[in-house]
């Protein structure tokens, strides 16, 4: 299959379509305090204090499966991503911890890899574990479940701005952090070849901690209009959801995407790399931002603008991958309830 086909089946894959069929049957809103729906990255409830609480919940077992301590921080890293992406500062994290037998010598290894996982990066960043829960012996006859750690991040957000989902016509793509070979685990892997394997991503402390606040201070100080984590599915299913949330097109060029030497065109759209972000930027700004990022010694690059109503990415001049808005709006949005409903 080309790239655009591979982009279209993933988002409408069960773990990146919308669960808005899901959630919405409820009462998704709590009382009048709800800010910032649930759909996108985290949700922000109004505190009574005139202060915003973010909040988010991440897992990922296919990672945790390869490499529970890796993994483990992996989700953690990934809820204070999305926590940032609201311009809160992650304060605390609850964890519910899923595993089979923990009789079985090599499941309780893997518990015990995910709590020093945790505990690490908990202490590294200063966040306090303020509550959580463990519930083994989750099995079938055809066996254990993956080892799977629910983390979730509450952030604190003072009265900064509350950031779009919509990009506006010529507003400017910045992405910030690198890809690398980190395909293990991927919703590529699984969805396209049916393969679960290879080396899990792994998250650089330093890298991650700076980048977060980087990002923090950029919605601080008014220079985003939008920010969104790259997480399951890679860049290339990031910039979708952006392109598919704001109802507007984007072009942008793959050889300005920052990575390792050398890494394949799959390897780029589809890698799971941590610490990412995508910033949408008014071009007014870019000089500042560039000198703001460049200054802090932040991986970062332009890649491209928003404008027209298909999602383009170039590779010298030529397409390599070239879809409408409103073909990838349909896959996604309506991609969990035609497998529930259709199987």
């Amino acid at each position: 299959m080309d790239y655009s086909k591979i982009i279209l089946k993933l988002l409408s894959s069960p773990n990146i379509a919308s669960k808005h069929w899901v959630f919405q049957q409820y009462d998704h809103e709590v009382g009048i305090r709800t800010v910032v729906k649930p759909g996108f990255d985290a949700s922000v409830l109004r505190l009574d204090n005139g202060k915003f609480l973010s909040a988010k919940i991440d897992g990922n077992p296919k990672h945790c499966y390869l490499d529970p301590r890796q993994g483990a921080i992996g989700c953690f890293e990934e809820a204070c991503r999305n926590v940032v992406c609201t311009g809160a500062n992650p304060i605390g994290m609850v964890d519910h911890l899923q595993f089979g037998n923990p009789e079985n010598p090599e499941i309780f290894w893997t518990f015990m890899e995910s709590l020093e996982g945790l505990t690490e990066y908990a202490k590294f960043l200063r966040i306090p574990c303020v509550g959580g829960k463990v519930s083994f012996y989750n099995e079938t006859p055809s066996g254990p479940i993956k080892p799977t750690p629910l983390i979730g991040v509450l952030g604190i957000k003072d009265k900064t701005p509350f950031l779009s989902v919509s990009p506006n016509n010529d507003d400017c793509l910045v992405v910030i952090g690198d890809t690398k070979d980190e395909l293990g685990g991927s919703e590529y892997f699984e969805y396209i070849h049916r393969f679960i394997g290879g080396v899990c991503p792994r998250v650089d402390f330093t890298d991650s901690k700076i980048n977060m606040l980087a990002v923090l201070s950029l919605i601080k100080n008014k220079l985003v209009k939008s920010v969104h984590d790259c997480s399951k599915g890679g860049l290339s299913i990031a910039l979708s959801e952006l392109s598919i949330f704001g109802n507007i097109g984007c072009t942008i060029d793959i050889e300005k995407i920052p990575c390792e030497k050398n890494l394949s065109f799959e390897k780029i759209l589809f890698s799971e790399s941590h610490s990412r972000y995508l910033l949408v930027i008014d071009k007014k700004n870019i000089e500042e931002i560039n000198h703001i990022l460049s200054k802090k010694k932040i991986t970062f690059a332009v890649l491209g603008k928003f404008s027209g109503d298909q999602i383009n990415i170039k590779h010298e001049s030529k397409n390599l991958v070239k879809f409408r808005i409103d073909l990838a709006q349909k896959r996604y949005f309506n991609g969990l309830e035609g497998l529930l409903k259709h199987g």
